[in-house]
């Protein structure tokens, strides 16, 4: 199996957006753009919602016989590790390794020492093409760089094996998942990680590394926009070196995770992926979540009930939503509007402060944050909220397919 140029992540906590997302990579189709749609769910999203790996792919498969799309699609085992991995294997054909977990933790001074030797050729000034400067590597830095990733690798290489010995080889996609750490990785230490991603044989055909600034669950990306274009044109320019350097697979490409709505880094994006002629692997996490959300509320009457009680709920219960998640949130609590102003709230007023619709003075970026990690709250509702998506079918939709297309593949892809 082969992933082309550009794949979307389709992130549904509830499984009733399938149709709606495949949707918008059609409109895309028809403007001479192909996207891979691939479907994605974590274990953890599984556990709260009450719903199987199995789930998903049968979502898939109705979607795309509901539309008759006839290209090649993935159902994604997002996140997971060797304790779950076992739960996805029959129904999954893509699968996220994460092993941010791993990153800082030591691997045994054996291990470096062999790595660190192979490595031996690229230590002093290496000329990497696309990057204008050489870049200097000592053996102080490979060993520093070893010891911080050398270990995740390996633990990624071990799941790797592990699906491959059930699902065969060449019968699944892999991508490797750095990004939910503290810390980011320097395009010196991608390329030591190719490195040892190609040492231990894994047929990795996407990564997502820890890029500079913050990359908030749901809303756009904090941070410097001309560090973060540099380091992404560089790790283009590494994967390039790397994949030539090391036999990994030529259709090998950057993952951006929480891409959801980072619109002010898609320019800089869209102008490196150009340049490099390059694929790139977005997920949009779970902005549909919140797109179910808006169209409830701009449903009026029950919808905009629900949508508030789900609001009051989250608020509620803030400490354990946020846990989770605390990588990847930043909620300034004293910009959250209160239960008693969203109980005033008519549609429009709930659907302007969700909305990311930055030029909107009412939007606010804090309540967006609470609401995509609260799904957990709408979970709990069990047939309520279900019911209520089914009953708002059209409105919620159009919402979804919209957010998709306008928001995302449309300045990232569409000239």
């Amino acid at each position: 199996m082969e992933l082309s140029r550009f794949s979307f992540g389709l992130g549904d906590r509830f499984g009733l957006q399938g149709k709606a997302q495949l949707q918008a990579l059609l409109k895309a189709k028809q403007q001479g753009v192909d996207i891979t749609p691939v479907w994605n769910k974590s274990h953890r999203e599984h556990s709260i919602t009450g719903t199987k790996p199995a789930d998903v792919r049968i979502e898939a498969d109705e979607a795309v016989k509901a539309l008759g799309y006839d290209g090649p699609y993935f159902v994604d085992a997002d996140h997971i590790n060797l304790s779950n991995v076992d739960l996805f294997i029959d129904s999954s054909d893509f699968f996220t390794l994460d092993v941010a977990d791993f990153i800082g933790r030591r691997a045994s001074e054996e291990q470096i020492n062999i790595f660190v030797n192979k490595m031996d050729k690229h230590i002093g000034m290496l000329n990497i093409p696309g990057i204008d400067a050489p870049v200097e590597i000592t053996t102080e830095d490979a060993e520093r760089i070893a010891s911080q990733v050398l270990l995740a690798v390996n633990q990624a290489g071990k799941i790797y094996r592990h699906i491959k010995a059930v699902k065969g080889d060449g019968n699944f996609i892999t991508e490797v998942s750095m990004d939910e750490t503290d810390r980011p990785q320097s395009p010196v230490e991608m390329f030591f990680i190719l490195a040892a991603i190609a040492d231990e044989s894994i047929g990795a055909q996407t990564i997502a590394p820890k890029f500079t600034g913050r990359f908030n669950k749901g809303v756009d990306y904090v941070g410097d926009i001309t560090l973060f274009e540099k380091e992404f044109n560089e790790d283009l320019a590494v994967i390039d070196f790397a994949v030539g350097e090391f036999g990994l697979p030529e259709n090998l490409k950057l993952s951006i995770h929480s891409g959801s709505d980072k619109f002010s880094i898609y320019s800089p994006i869209k102008k490196a992926l150009k340049k490099f002629n390059a694929g790139l692997h977005v997920k949009t996490a779970g902005t549909t979540w919140l797109e179910e959300l808006i169209g409830l509320a701009a449903s009026g009457g029950q919808g905009l009930e629900l949508a508030k009680e789900i609001y009051a709920k989250a608020l509620e219960n803030i400490d354990e939503l946020c846990e989770p998640y605390k990588t990847v949130i930043d909620i300034d609590r004293d910009k959250l509007p209160s239960v008693e102003q969203v109980k005033r709230w008519e549609s429009q007023d709930y659907v302007n402060a969700l909305k990311h619709n930055q030029s909107c003075d009412s939007y606010n970026p804090d309540l967006r944050q609470l609401l995509h990690v609260g799904y957990k709250i709408a979970a709990g509702m069990g047939n309520t909220y279900l019911d209520a998506l089914k009953e708002n079918e059209d409105i919620i939709a159009g919402c979804v397919t919209e957010n998709i297309y306008d928001r995302h593949i449309k300045p990232l892809f569409i000239n």
